[in-house]
Formats: C-alpha cells, structure tokens, sequence
C-alpha cells in the first residue's frame, strides 16, 4: 500500500532491548513477562558470599524501590517491577523471566530527519505471541493503525508524529483501542485538561 512514509518493525526478545526498537521503529515488539520473577534463594546467597553486595547493587538501584533482602533471602514486590531487566542481569542464575511471557507492543519512535527524535511508547503492555495463532492480535493492530495513518497522515509523516499532530486519544478512538495506564509516561502538569461527557457516563 502506499504509506506517507516508512513503517519500520524491530523485535528484541526482552527488555534489555538490544535491537534499539524503543528508539528507531515505528512498532516495537518487545519480549516480556507478565507473572512473577522466578527466584532462586540459593543462588542469590551465593552470589552474595562471592561478592555481590545485593542491597547495594540490585535493591538500591531498583527503579521503583520493588526488591528487599534481609541478608537471607530476596523479596520482590513484583506488583511493583517495570521489567527493568537490572536485577536479572546483575543475577542471572538466580533470577529468571516469570514463566508466562509475551510482548509489549509500542508505537512511535524514529529518528531525526523531518522533525525531532521520538522514543516509541507502550501501546499494549502485554499481548500473548502465539505462534499457533499466526499473530493475529499484531496483525490487525497493525492493520488499524495502517488504515488510520495512511489515509490521514502528511507526507513523510511517521506515525509518531502523526500521533503527536492529531493526539494520542484521537488516535486510540480511531483505531478502537481502550486507554490503559501504561500509556502514561508521567502524571500531568496542566490541570485544564477537561475529560469527555461519556467516560463519567461509562462510570455508573
């Protein structure tokens, strides 16, 4: 079909990212699971006996503060976890991906040529990859957002921009996607932001 400009797909197989999608593709695929990290108490006191100094360089440095140790064992409040990857990698014999794993889908990002860089964000936080299903899910996400942005789109528009001219709740109405908190990249800091008639309708 004839696009405004290019739609690039990159895949990294976990949040490590090593395919830079989040930064040069219009739709990042990236591996990811949805369950508890799965701990091996015994591997994790022996990487602190050989070292490892566990309040320091995993609990500390956690981003959102998620992980304890008593000296003991390691607790994790995975209700908590953004799937940094920081702990995993630090531990990796003894901390694992939970067990039921598919992928985060985000939109948006490219690098500076019309405009600006953008970095992708999260479409939907977690999508089942069947291979037996024949990505079906993908496939018509893509296909919606295809059909919206090459009817609407400028020339050499990417969809990151385009997102960014007609705004993200347009753009999620069009393509007849529901809102879900991951979408938020930081709390708002305009408060004449006024919500539709039919959300508060939804509510009761």
């Amino acid at each position: 079909p004839f696009f405004p400009y290019k739609y690039k797909f990159k895949f990294a197989g976990c949040p490590n990212d090593c395919a830079a999608s989040t930064a040069r593709s219009d739709c990042s695929v990236i591996g990811v699971w949805k369950v508890d990290i799965q701990i091996n108490q015994a591997k994790v006191a022996e990487y602190a006996k050989n070292g490892t100094d566990v309040q320091a360089e995993a609990c500390d440095l956690c981003p959102t503060r998620c992980m304890a140790w008593d000296g003991k064992s390691l607790d994790i409040d995975d209700s908590n976890c953004v799937k940094c990857m920081h702990c995993i990698n630090l531990m990796p014999k003894a901390l694992r991906p939970g067990k039921e794993r598919g992928a985060t889908i985000l939109i948006g990002s490219k690098a500076p040529i019309v405009g600006g860089a953008l970095l992708s964000s999260v479409f939907v936080p977690f999508l089942e990859m069947d291979p037996e299903s024949d990505y079906e899910d993908l496939k018509e996400l893509t296909e919606a957002i295809w059909d919206l942005w090459g009817e609407h789109g400028k020339a050499r528009e990417r969809t990151g921009e385009f997102i960014q001219r007609v705004g993200l709740s347009n753009f999620l109405e069009e393509i007849g996607l529901d809102p879900v908190p991951e979408m938020v990249m930081h709390p708002r800091t305009n408060p004449y932001i006024f919500f539709d008639d039919e959300i508060f309708e939804d509510a009761e």
